[in-house]
């Protein structure tokens, strides 16, 4: 790897694709209310997908961390970051599933 790559890029990363997670599957119940029904499913799992490239990220950073040896940080970091991928986790399942339950009665077959 590059040595002046700037690791913390992958917090920043983290943050914008956590948001992208919860922000398409909200997208998907404003259009149920306005009648569209088109590609929700897409939106469905582009969501999953960002909250798991979110995760992915903090991993990644967090094995940066055990490689420089940066003890401090980890201990500092590691139980917000816990509890935040768990609320991350849990959000995107919940507006998914909420999404699925509108939708699944509503597709044309």
């Amino acid at each position: 790897m590059i040595d002046s790559f700037d690791y913390g890029l992958f917090n920043i990363g983290s943050i914008v694709l956590g948001l992208v997670a919860w922000i398409l599957p909200t997208i998907n119940l404003i259009r149920y209310n306005k009648g569209g029904q088109k590609n929700w499913i897409t939106f469905s799992i582009l969501s999953i997908s960002a909250c798991s490239i979110s995760l992915w990220f903090q991993i990644f950073y967090n094995n940066y961390l055990v490689k420089i040896e940066d003890l401090s940080a980890l201990l500092d970091t590691t139980p917000t970051l816990v509890i935040v991928s768990g609320v991350l986790v849990f959000i995107t399942i919940g507006l998914n599933i909420i999404s699925l339950a509108l939708y699944k009665n509503k597709v044309p077959k």
